[in-house]
């Protein structure tokens, strides 16, 4: 019952830390990630400009201010 209890806990965690891990790839503002053998390159710049035009024509955003 023990090992259960462990393996249970050890594989919750460590998909909590890549889902962790995950969030804070897409919240970096960075033009190019590099974590372990990934590699993520995006245009940061056209998101922002995304947004801002989102906030000028009254749309909604699924971002907030707060993560610009």
């Amino acid at each position: 019952m023990l090992t259960e209890v462990f393996w249970t806990f050890l594989i919750t965690s460590v998909i909590g830390m890549i889902l962790a891990l995950c969030r804070m790839m897409y919240k970096s503002k960075c033009y190019e990630f590099r974590c372990l053998c990934f590699t993520i390159k995006r245009n940061v710049e056209e998101e922002v400009e995304e947004h801002r035009f989102n906030i000028e024509n009254g749309l909604k955003t699924s971002k907030s201010n707060d993560d610009l």
